[in-house]
């Protein structure tokens, strides 16, 4: 075996734990700027103390959220046993809000599993192939962002039908046309690097290009997109819930809690007002991870 073989084999050999090791810095690197960031820390505490509290809901329900009682019928906070008091049905609050916890969740997975993958094929096929098949694709995203996410929501839904599938739906529809901007312009700014030309001639296919090579280079834009964008999935929800076309009743989501304590919100502020504090906070919650994650992920900003 001569000298260069055996270099050869040893970087070969070695490449791939030099990798892991540049990969795991990477990581620890970002994972220190993020816990610098003490707002963003704050935002993740919150995310994962409601998390929690979703995944826990049984153990740490007082109350069935569904049993009702009309001589317990809005009972102030602390009344009875009642943390959070009941509302017009003599349903417990608090039980419903950590319940309705599960509902948000289950929403923001769903959507994050759709709405950010079909931007990004969108997104990165639109920019590597170019020509027609940019500007018709380009054009219907152009549509979609024409319309407010709500009024867009309203529309689908009105058409598929009421209920947190339908609404999952919808939100993943109106949601998708920014991360496919995104997706785009990351494409244009690619596709005529020397790496991508090197790949080509060692006889790479466009399909290979895009998801080895393009994909990888956009997915932290879009996860900063997906982190700053959960506040407005969590409140499309939660008005499409308040306008009673998103989770049905008895589900204890929190804008159909909000749309049902609003007829009381005079004489017995909690009922309306403690499930809008919960959207509140999860909304303030995703927006300071965002940022943070922003300056974590973000190739623009300076880490040294």
């Amino acid at each position: 075996m001569s000298a260069s073989q055996g270099l050869r084999e040893w970087l070969l050999a070695e490449e791939p734990t030099s990798r892991r090791q540049a990969r795991w810095a990477s990581w620890y690197k970002g994972w220190l700027t993020l816990r610098s960031n003490t707002l963003a820390m704050l935002g993740l505490f919150v995310l994962a103390f409601l998390i929690l509290a979703a995944i826990f809901a049984p153990l740490l329900a007082t109350h069935d959220p569904f049993a009702q009682d009309l001589g317990q019928r809005l009972l102030a906070p602390g009344e009875n046993g009642h943390l959070f008091g009941t509302d017009s049905l003599g349903r417990d609050i608090y039980s419903r809000l950590l319940y309705g916890a599960r509902i948000s969740i289950y929403i923001v997975a769903l959507v994050v599993m759709v709405a950010p993958v079909v931007g990004l094929i969108v997104g990165t096929v639109s920019g590597y192939a170019g020509g027609w098949i940019d500007v018709v694709l380009m054009r219907v995203t152009d549509i979609f962002l024409a319309f407010p996410r709500l009024i867009l929501a309203l529309a689908f839904v009105a058409a598929l039908g009421a209920g947190i599938e339908n609404a999952v739906l919808a939100i993943s529809l109106t949601a998708w046309p920014p991360y496919a901007r995104i997706a785009r312009a990351e494409t244009l700014t690619i596709r005529n690097s020397d790496f991508i030309h090197a790949i080509k001639l060692q006889g790479a296919g466009p399909f290979r290009i895009v998801t080895r090579h393009i994909w990888p280079l956009c997915i932290s834009s879009l996860v900063i997109r997906v982190t700053l964008d959960m506040a407005g999935i969590i409140l499309t929800a939660a008005g499409l819930g308040f306008l009673g076309l998103g989770a049905q009743p008895p589900s204890p989501e929190w804008g159909a809690m909000i749309s049902e304590g609003r007829k009381y919100i005079l004489d017995y502020w909690w009922v309306a007002t403690i499930p809008g504090i919960a959207i509140f906070a999860i909304s303030l919650a995703f927006n300071l991870l965002g940022d943070g994650m922003r300056d974590v992920l973000d190739p623009k900003e300076d880490h040294s």
